[in-house]
């Protein structure tokens, strides 16, 4: 163990020496020097996600109005950041309590705010609605809402206002009045605020002999059904688990083909789908990015080939366990159905690139210890190693590139 940690170690740092040198050069590699991002303003009654508030690829569902005396009283939180002025007009405090989830994109758009506009502040002229003055169902009464100005009050800011709240990671952003913008987060217990990049446990891989196994039972050595880097099918070795939380419960998004395959997974999970139906090709998205229509490549037993089949619909479950396995091929097929061995950052090349120590270290310590593979496999919790990666990408990457719930992906 002792001598993989020092292998990794120390092809992390070359890892990072070589971003370094390549975002130095010409060409178009992943470490190119990135210009600043330029903010596309959102227009007057736009909407980000473009899906209703309350639906799953935005906000989620209402779950019921807090109150001072009721038991989910404790999830709200107060918000006493000083850079950020918060109106109170009812002089109750209310204003400032709010979900962590909610406070946390808060406390980061205030940040951008300020790096925007020198001098201004973020101003919060809504946030927990304890009187009723919304809409009914209005995440208001959760705390998972806030009404935002700029301190300065000047509504010709207020269109890239609503643009850093998207790069905040709000998840959902509405420029809805002239006089303020409104966005609103995830429940802490909703669909994909707890979900990480996994499978569940009953989810099966094919193994080279033709039988399946359950993902839990997946030892270090065992040959599991994958895609090469041309699309052909291959077996390749299950190298380890990056995310291996047996009694974690969790809510997994289910993709459900035309065929009556299905494919269960975490929303940050990557995927690789097909959205034009004549060229076919693959491209990775997020888990909960795939919309009914969207093509998934399922494994044909008889044909030993992937073939496209549609998505039909897309709906949620809870399961027991969570197990994200990682193959020398960085990619699976689970359920019959090809997916990335990658969650959290949307490039599953780039992805795949960076897990090569842990490739080269599985190499290197089968040599060294063939009869003692499997305790590595199999230490619960996230592996140190992505962790660092994710650290890393959200220093290096633009906001897009990782899934907004990332950091609930890969905890401290």
């Amino acid at each position: 163990m002792l001598l993989w940690t020092r292998i990794a170690l120390l092809a992390l740092i070359c890892f990072s020496l070589l971003s370094s040198g390549m975002g130095c050069g010409p060409g178009r590699g992943y470490g190119r020097r990135r210009h600043p991002k330029k903010l596309t303003p959102l227009a007057y009654k736009q909407f980000i996600p473009n899906v209703a508030e309350k639906t799953l690829g935005a906000s989620g569902r209402y779950e019921g109005k807090i109150t001072r005396n009721s038991e989910r009283f404790k999830e709200l939180t107060p918000n006493y950041n000083t850079d950020i002025i918060f109106k109170d007009e009812e002089n109750t405090g209310a204003d400032r309590l709010m979900t962590q989830r909610c406070k946390d994109k808060l406390n980061s758009l205030a940040i951008s705010v300020m790096n925007q506009w020198p001098g201004v502040k973020l101003r919060v002229t809504e946030g927990w609605d304890e009187d009723g003055h919304h809409l009914e169902e209005s995440l208001h009464y959760e705390g998972r809402a806030v009404d935002i100005t700029t301190s300065d009050r000047d509504k010709s800011k207020y269109g890239t206002l609503s643009r850093l709240a998207v790069e905040a990671g709000f998840d959902w952003v509405y420029y809805e009045s002239k006089a303020h913008i409104h966005c609103s987060v995830k429940a802490e217990n909703s669909v994909a605020a707890k979900s990480g990049g996994c499978f569940p446990g009953s989810s099966s891989v094919t193994l080279q002999d033709g039988s399946r196994k359950e993902v839990r039972d997946l030892r270090a050595g065992d040959k599991v059904l994958a895609v090469d880097d041309d699309g052909n099918p291959v077996y390749t070795d299950f190298i380890m688990f990056i995310d291996r939380e047996p009694n974690a419960r969790r809510i997994f998004y289910v993709i459900e083909t035309d065929s009556g395959h299905k494919l269960t997974l975490t929303a940050a999970h990557l995927l690789f789908v097909s959205r034009n139906s004549t060229e076919r090709r693959l491209s990775a998205v997020f888990a909960s990015a795939v919309r009914p229509g969207h093509e998934v490549f399922v494994f044909d037993e008889r044909r030993r080939r992937l073939e496209p089949k549609t998505v039909k619909r897309i709906y949620t479950q809870a399961h027991e366990g969570s197990f994200a396995p990682v193959t020398a091929q960085g990619t699976v097929v689970v359920d019959q159905v090809l997916a990335s061995c990658y969650a959290a950052i949307q490039d599953h090349r780039l992805a795949h690139w960076a897990l090569a120590p842990v490739r080269l270290a599985h190499w290197v310590s089968s040599l060294l210890f063939r009869s003692q593979p499997e305790e590595r496999a199999h230490e619960d919790g996230v592996h140190w190693y992505p962790k660092v990666l994710y650290r890393l990408g959200t220093w290096l990457l633009d906001s897009h590139s990782i899934h907004p719930l990332g950091m609930s992906v890969y905890p401290s």
